[in-house]
């Protein structure tokens, strides 16, 4: 798998060990990982650089994973937005169309299926998915 040179995804992830295991599946190919276990330490990021992609859980600590996408995308217009959720038939995460601006992927996923979405959203025009 090809990465585009230099590109960053900022990966608020509020479990260690999903966070780690991510970030190592990710750079392991060549992405460039900026990880934030809260939303303040992901706002600390975007003061390092601007990320391609926010790699985000549907549920962070103490707040949704879609506000705190919002919330971040005012800080990064456009910023491309991966959800990942382990409640994918769950009818509370089925039924919300608040979530209809952002890719949501199911967890578990194996490595590769995992990469060819990060692949996939990071291909998109960033203004796609806006709403």
């Amino acid at each position: 798998m090809s990465v585009a040179k230099d590109t960053a995804i900022l990966l608020l992830v509020s479990d260690p060990i999903v966070r780690a295991i991510m970030k190592e599946t990710l750079e392991n190919v060549g992405y460039t990982v900026f990880p934030a276990g809260d939303l303040g330490k992901a706002v600390d990021r975007l003061k390092e650089r601007t990320p391609d992609l926010l790699l985000i859980s549907l549920y962070v600590e103490d707040i949704s994973g879609r506000d705190a996408a919002t919330y971040l995308r005012t800080k990064v217009p456009g910023l491309r937005v991966l959800m990942t959720s382990g409640l994918i038939d769950d009818d509370r995460l089925q039924n919300q169309m608040t979530l209809k601006s952002f890719e949501v992927f199911p967890k578990p996923f194996p490595p590769a299926e995992f990469l060819a979405k990060v692949k996939e959203v990071l291909q998109k025009n960033p203004q796609a998915n806006l709403s």
